[in-house]
């Protein structure tokens, strides 16, 4: 197979994140390489490469499982709990202070030195991410419908509230920060959600209902979604992996999945 073993490596100098940013792009086999791709794009990028991300692409691209898509893994950096957030509501701890600079990182560095440097169109864009990325990809993907069509979340930290659970007055269903943005925004046809969770995602159950909390944010999230009116068969796919960790091993199991659902022939 004509694939790249390693990925496209780039240094981008954010001046809304006052820091450099390294990209990696993932590009599909030359054979199936054109100016008529997808993009995804993937928050946490460096825990690809730990993933082996370029063999699992290789292996679905072997046989035939995926269409051709551009993946560009976004690295983290040091302060990653401020970018990852929320970007309208910080969280209870004041986190989520650099969030809106890291969507105009996307929108405003990121975006347009893709299209300066490759020139492909783009049939539609998508993101995904893991963790707290993945709330900071769900949040982006939310905000900004005209731009994306697909949102992965994995291991999803859906949890992020913008008062303690601890507080006396604090209600799970009005001080989750996400669930709160579905609520309140409204119904943006063509977009669809992949959600993963391990049975393993944690021990907490913080309303002791026997779920873990990882497993009942993510379903109460979907739970909003389909009230806003998304179709829970067409819009939505939610995997839960048996014995499934936090961790990149999971994340590198439920990757397929996410892959073929957005993106099978």
């Amino acid at each position: 197979m004509n694939i790249e073993k390693l990925p496209q490596s780039h240094i981008l100098n954010s001046s809304f994140l006052q820091r450099e940013v390294i990209i990696d792009f993932y590009f599909p086999p030359a054979k199936n390489n054109s100016f008529d791709l997808d993009l995804l794009l993937i928050n946490d990028g460096q825990d690809l490469i730990r993933m082996e991300f370029q063999t699992i692409l290789e292996e679905l691209h072997e046989r035939e499982k995926i269409a051709s898509l551009l993946c560009v893994g976004i690295h983290c950096g040091p302060d990653r709990k401020n970018e990852y957030g929320t970007t309208n509501i910080l969280n209870e701890n004041g986190l989520g202070a650099k969030a809106s600079s890291y969507a105009r990182f996307i929108f405003e560095e990121l975006l347009p030195f893709i299209k300066k440097n490759y020139q492909i169109f783009f049939k539609e864009k998508s993101f995904c991410g893991f963790s707290l990325g993945g709330l900071s990809a769900l949040d982006i993907v939310w905000n900004h419908p005209e731009e994306f069509s697909k949102a992965g979340v994995f291991s999803g930290a859906l949890w992020w509230r913008s008062i303690s659970q601890d507080a006396e007055n604090f209600v799970e269903d009005e001080h989750r920060i996400m669930h709160n943005e579905i609520r309140k925004g409204d119904y943006y046809p063509g977009l669809k959600f992949f959600f993963e969770t391990g049975t393993l995602d944690e021990t907490a159950d913080r309303n002791n209902n026997g779920i873990i909390d990882s497993i009942d944010d993510t379903v109460s999230l979907i739970d909003e979604l389909i009230k806003k009116g998304y179709d829970r068969k067409e819009d939505v796919y939610y995997l839960e992996l048996k014995d499934g960790k936090h961790d990149i091993s999971t994340w590198g199991r439920a990757f397929p999945y996410f892959l073929k659902w957005g993106w099978g022939k």
